[in-house]
């Protein structure tokens, strides 16, 4: 998590809870989930698609 240490997490959490409420923190994590798992798939795709450009190209200079 990079710089961040306990308290500066607990802190963030407790902004979470005064801005967002307990009763939306939930739906709050869990559309911050989806959008990290859509992410990771896009940036998998995109990988994929690289790799596979680049293995391409070395058999067509071959």
């Amino acid at each position: 998590m990079g710089n961040l240490g306990m308290m500066e997490i607990l802190l963030i959490g407790i902004a979470l809870l005064i801005f967002f409420g307990p009763s939306r923190l939930p739906e709050l994590g869990k559309s911050l989930g989806k959008g990290i798992q859509e992410f990771k798939k896009a940036s998998k795709e995109l990988t994929d698609s690289v790799k596979d450009d680049v293995t391409t190209t070395d058999k067509d200079k071959k």
